[in-house]
């Protein structure tokens, strides 16, 4: 028969164990309450690391964004500007087939390369054979190029003097490298002291046998590349003047 003091045994054992039991669960809380707020800081951090990440990809892309927008109005400052530029050219060639058309021969020659204007005119309305000596024809014919470059000051003049393979010995003409830089400079000389052409604005080029136009095995091939031609080259800083115009109207 169990006693008053058996059953309050019996009770503080039961207490003690019940008083383990929440000891131990209020261990296992706490942990998870740590695990919870380490937790909490890791999530903190994150969300202050992403809110920074966040702020500097905003930063990097802004940046991003006007780098591509300054190389955009470059492009179309430089896009204008190379309009403007075959705009002039385009006019040019108009005006300089417009004064030779009463001319009307298939020995002149004017085309456009990539932005550069090319007259090429044959040797038998230049010169007689193996001389350098311009004829009256000629002078025509450069009369008429001449009025129509003295006041394009932009653009500078090249005169290339191109002869076929034909060995040539002559007195005062050497070989055809002699023959074909003698022939442009005649060709120059004409432009500054007849026609009042700048001659800081013209360059003379001997081009021999070296640049033909076709096979020099027959009379029409080498008579194609006995010829003349005037490369007329805008200048660069007329250019960059056109690109710097371009970007000035674009930042307004």
């Amino acid at each position: 028969m169990k006693t008053k003091a058996d059953e309050a045994e019996m009770s503080l054992q039961n207490m003690k164990e019940e008083n383990v039991a929440l000891t131990a669960k209020l261990d296992a809380m706490n942990q998870q309450a740590e695990i919870l707020k380490s937790n909490n800081n890791v999530l903190m951090n994150n969300v202050g690391d992403l809110t920074l990440l966040t702020k500097k990809g905003a930063e990097n892309l802004g940046m991003s964004l006007e780098s591509l927008r300054e190389k955009d109005l470059t492009i179309k400052s430089l896009q204008e500007a190379v309009n403007k530029k075959d705009s002039l050219t385009l006019t040019l060639i108009t005006n300089l087939k417009s004064s030779l058309d009463d001319i009307n021969d298939p020995d002149i020659n004017i085309n456009v390369e990539k932005g550069v204007v090319y007259i090429s005119i044959s040797e038998k309305v230049m010169f007689r054979s193996g001389s350098h000596r311009i004829s009256g024809r000629a002078k025509v014919v450069l009369g008429k190029v001449a009025k129509i470059l003295k006041d394009k000051k932009d653009y500078e003049l090249i005169v290339e003097g191109h002869t076929d393979n034909v060995p040539i010995n002559l007195p005062g003409v050497t070989d055809n490298w002699d023959l074909s830089a003698l022939r442009a400079t005649s060709v120059a000389r004409v432009l500054q002291k007849d026609f009042s052409i700048d001659p800081s604005r013209i360059s003379a080029a001997g081009r021999s046998q070296y640049v033909p136009l076709a096979e020099n095995t027959t009379a029409k091939g080498r008579e194609l590349n006995r010829r003349i031609k005037i490369i007329l080259i805008p200048k660069l800083d007329q250019f960059f003047d056109l690109v710097e115009q371009s970007l000035g109207q674009s930042a307004q």
